[in-house]
């Protein structure tokens, strides 16, 4: 698992002032001095992610509402599982409930996502690879949120690594060109460049790149690169990415597969807080 994103209190606060703004005009109906217990459980099976940012939700709100974990982050559990409990003033777990819970189903519906794709290609030398589809300004942690589901990330933005794709390559005029281009002016950064066909991957190939992607190749067009590059350079698939392809693209034998899926088609797990009556 990657390092928690150093933009985590950052990330909380837009959120709490976006949903709480002046003030959260129903929870005052309860008396200040009003404890409570509540206990957030998961209603499906799901790999948790996403613990830092529903912790720093309610330490933003209150410094005494605890938060108790009953198992690890990015650990799997089954449906019906009680995963954490909440101890503080009721006023400041009804404030933050929303916020906080929206954090952790939408960072483990990324991470319980990367993982059923990472256990489809357990055994073949693939990686499962994130994207920059990715919902705005949650990058950081929608990315956290892939290594904790077992994927790898693909670069993070457009300032750290280089990409070439078609339209760059029209302006630059060849595949080789900007090849040359991309090096003389960054040689220190992972050069990738996406193919479309054989003849496109053979000119990458020349040119040598960090990785070539194949974009939309079909799977005997995947094994022919894969056999045309002997190992020179890192592949990767993409497109046409679904649960039932996924097996076969890896067993093709490359190197990476990218998943937009994983950060943008996700459905949120599905959680709730529960009170204790008393």
């Amino acid at each position: 698992m990657s390092e928690r994103p150093r933009d985590i209190a950052e990330t909380v606060a837009r959120a709490l002032a976006e949903d709480v703004g002046s003030g959260d005009v129903t929870a005052v109906l309860i008396p200040a001095d009003t404890q409570a217990v509540a206990h957030v459980i998961v209603r499906e099976d799901a790999v948790i992610c996403g613990q830092p940012w529903f912790n720093e939700t309610f330490a933003q709100i209150a410094d005494d509402v605890r938060v108790d974990w009953h198992g690890r982050e990015c650990e799997a559990v089954v449906a019906d599982t009680r995963i954490c409990t909440l101890t503080g003033p009721a006023r400041a777990i009804l404030t933050g409930e929303r916020t906080a819970l929206n954090f952790l189903q939408t960072l483990s519906a990324t991470a319980t996502r990367t993982r059923e794709l990472v256990e489809i290609v357990a055994g073949t030398p693939a990686q499962i690879l994130d994207t920059r589809k990715t919902i705005p300004g949650l990058r950081q942690a929608q990315k956290y949120a892939v290594n904790c589901g077992g994927g790898r990330n693909h670069r993070f933005g457009l300032y750290d690594a280089i990409l070439i794709k078609e339209n760059h390559i029209m302006a630059a005029g060849s595949v080789t060109a900007a090849i040359v281009a991309a090096r003389a002016l960054n040689p220190a950064l992972t050069l990738e460049v996406e193919t479309e066909n054989l003849d496109e991957f053979d000119e990458a190939l020349a040119a040598e790149p960090d990785i070539i992607m194949l974009d939309n190749y079909s799977l005997a067009d995947m094994r022919e690169a894969v056999a045309r590059n002997r190992g020179r350079v890192k592949l990767e698939a993409s497109g046409g990415v679904t649960r039932e392809t996924l097996r076969a693209i890896a067993e093709t034998g490359v190197d990476y597969i990218s998943v937009g899926a994983i950060t943008k088609d996700i459905q949120a797990i599905d959680l709730s807080m529960r009170f204790e009556t008393r």
